[in-house]
């Protein structure tokens, strides 16, 4: 496209007309036929895409520019995406990996730490494909606990990520066994090589960053709902996801995916027993909505994790889903809604203990845990 034929169409207003009309065809993603039909949920839904839209545009728009990259939080209280962990706190910054960047942090004690680099992307071809890794436990990391990372396609001594050509993303997860006593790392990024200062919003790439933006949202929006859709199969029971599937969409390599379904009636309960809990860095079991966007963690005891849980006399534990309080430990709200989706994850457990389910009524947990 000329430069001329890009600044008629946004001096016409056509490129906004086709971003407002991509927009709206997002809709119809909550409006599949076999999603829950009742007000709540599609409202959950509607909410769902302006949560993706605002994520799309910090993404593609307001911290799009690759040669002056800095972090932003993809996930977070207010905007939700893919089974979004509750106990982490997600940064991402945009790449170019043809460039070179250093990552600047101080550890901090937050329980667990990675960095991954990406290529791909759901607005475009609905994958996020690692391109390199590394977590604390592998970083060199000084008596104050700083350090920095070289991001290049060509190995570095000390802490280096590696890039690709095509590598266009950066994902850091730093996930807490307690919030209100662990310190976040503190962290900034920077490229290699240049001391210039981003220059005035080119046209192209506005035009080009608002049609990723649309594609963002409705593919993000359709992938997920593929997903939950699929889960109905197996409702109320907690099986290993597909864990090739898990990764090829931005998985964290070093953690066991479990991903389902459920739907409890007001006086139900589902009852999740593990006989043993691995060895593992982390773990945590948590509540989704349909549009597996986490339930709300800020006033709902939603999640329950490795430091949280209480377990049995041998290693195991017992969690319980229900609205009403069943009146034993380890139990997770739903808060007033009725179905959703859910998710288990080990976290670098050398082996897996699978869940077993059942669903009771909730006059009956006591008996029944």
């Amino acid at each position: 496209m000329t430069t001329s034929s890009i600044d008629e169409r946004l001096l016409s207003g056509q490129t906004w007309s086709e971003f407002c009309d991509h927009l709206k065809r997002c809709g119809e993603q909550i409006l599949r036929p076999e999603t829950p039909a009742d007000a709540a949920t599609r409202a959950e839904g509607f909410r769902y895409l302006t949560r993706l839209l605002r994520i799309g545009l910090e993404m593609h728009i307001e911290f799009a520019d690759p040669a002056f990259p800095s972090f932003f939080k993809t996930s977070h209280e207010t905007a939700k995406i893919g089974a979004d962990n509750p106990d982490n706190l997600y940064e991402y910054s945009r790449l170019d990996g043809t460039l070179e960047y250093r990552i600047k942090g101080q550890r901090g004690s937050v329980a667990y730490l990675s960095f991954g680099t990406q290529k791909g992307g759901y607005e475009t071809d609905g994958t996020l494909i690692q391109t390199g890794f590394i977590d604390a436990s592998q970083l060199q990391i000084d008596a104050q606990g700083n350090f920095e990372i070289i991001l290049s396609r060509e190995p570095q001594p000390g802490n280096w990520l590696k890039v690709e050509d095509a590598t266009n993303a950066l994902i850091v997860r730093q996930t807490f066994l307690d919030r209100r006593s662990e310190v976040p790392a503190k962290l900034s990024i920077e490229r290699i090589g240049t001391d210039a200062t981003p220059k005035a919003l080119d046209p192209a790439t506005f035009q080009q960053g608002l049609s990723r933006v649309s594609s963002f949202v409705e593919n993000t929006a359709r992938l997920f709902a593929d997903w939950a859709a699929g889960y109905q199969a197996h409702s109320n029971q907690l099986p290993p996801a597909d864990q090739a599937v898990c990764q090829a969409v931005g998985g964290d390599p070093n953690i066991f995916y479990y991903h389902s379904h459920w739907v409890l009636g007001e006086d139900e309960a589902l009852v999740i027993h593990i006989d043993k809990v691995p060895d593992c860095d982390f773990w945590n079991l948590q509540i989704n909505n349909y549009w597996m966007e986490s339930l709300d963690y800020r006033y709902h005891r939603i999640c329950c994790n490795k430091h949280q849980a209480q377990y049995d006399a041998n290693g195991g534990v017992t969690l319980v889903l229900s609205e009403r309080d069943p009146g034993v430990v380890n139990w997770l709200q739903t808060a007033g809604v009725r179905q959703g989706t859910l998710c288990l994850r080990w976290v670098g457990a050398e082996e897996q203990c699978h869940p077993t389910t059942k669903v009771v009524k909730v006059s009956a947990v006591a008996e029944a845990v």
